[in-house]
Order: structure tokens, then sequence, then C-alpha cells
């Protein structure tokens, strides 16, 4: 197994100069990203396009954007992130269509051994992110390898999230725990006691 496949595979590998220079040219395009101008629009959704293995219609990520292959990433239709959004996408990570995802957001799909002496090696591992369609990901979360999020759930701010969330909930707490399903109250209230019209 080479070592491009064991990095999707979830086994052990140990990073190595030739990862850090392929690494680097993600961070070319990136720089360049992260320096558009707001009103250079045509721009930078090509450069997303240049980034991410795929980009759906209507996507919009504001800088900075960080990312450690970009290529490994997959955006669905009208996603939107806020700044410095953090794809640690060593292996693959699926975000939906209408995900929303607040500013500083983590999706980690990297490990590393709890066992020292591997470590003092840069041993590493990665597990690919599902994040289903129509998810809010709050302000200052952080995703660990593995994780799915389900269709229409909501992640509060400050989580971590370090098992799987099912649909339709309300999540949130360090670690990620779910408080209660997504009910007939949210279609009436949007915030605390602010009624929709």
């Amino acid at each position: 197994m080479t070592k491009v496949d064991k990095k999707h595979s979830q086994q052990i590998y140990y990073f190595d100069q030739a990862i850090f220079e392929e690494q680097t040219q993600c961070q070319e395009v990136l720089y360049d990203y992260n320096h558009s101008r707001p009103s250079e629009v045509e721009r930078r959704a090509a450069l997303l396009n240049e980034i991410f293995a795929e980009v759906g219609e209507d996507c919009m990520i504001e800088p900075p954007l960080h990312a450690n292959w970009g290529k490994h990433t997959h955006l669905g239709n009208k996603v939107y992130a806020n700044f410095n959004l953090t794809l640690v996408d060593d292996t693959h990570i699926y975000i939906g269509d209408y995900t929303m995802i607040g500013p500083n957001v983590t999706l980690a799909t990297a490990g590393h051994p709890v066992n020292p002496e591997p470590r003092m090696q840069a041993a590493q591992f990665n597990v690919a992110i599902h994040i289903a369609t129509n998810v809010w990901i709050g302000a200052n979360s952080v995703v660990l390898p593995g994780i799915s999020i389900g269709e229409n759930s909501v992640i509060g701010a400050g989580s971590v999230v370090t098992k799987d969330i099912p649909a339709n909930v309300v999540a949130l707490g360090n670690p990620c725990k779910v408080l209660r399903e997504i009910s007939e109250h949210d279609k009436q209230f949007y915030y605390k006691d602010l009624a929709f019209d």
C-alpha cells in the first residue's frame, strides 16, 4: 500500500518531506485566496475551484481560509463558512448543501497515536468527516476525525464534537452532546422568545 493509499485508509503512516512539499502547493493557492480583495468575487470563486476537490453552486468562504490539502474537501451547493475556517483535510471532508459554518471552526480528519514513541516519528492517521445537508456549526467549534453530523442539525458554539450527531437535533458542549430535537417550537421561535413574523 502506498503512502497516498494509507492517507485514506485510517492506517498509521509517517509524515515526511515529500508530503510537506505537496502540501506547500495548496498553501501557495491559499495565500492568493487569503490576499484577494473582497470585490474580486470571480477570482475567489476560481481559486476555490482550484483549492477544493468539489465546489457546488453559490459557495462562499470568508478569508482567511486554512487547509492542509484542499483537494480532499468536497463542498455541496450554497455552503457558507465565516472567517478562519481550518480544514485539517488529510483525508476527505464532505460538507453538504446549505451548510453554514461559523467563525473559527476546525474540521480535523487527522490524528496521532497516544503512544509517544510513534509520535516522535511523526506518525499520523486520518478518518473522513461527513457533514450532511443544512447543518449549522457554531463559532469556535471543533469536529474530530471520523465524525458524521446528520442533516438539519445544529452544533452549538464552542462545541468539541467527539461522537456522531444524528439528524434534526441541537447538540452542544465539550464533549458535544444532543441537547434536544428540533421541534415545532423552532418553527415559531428563531431565538429564545423571538418569534417569526
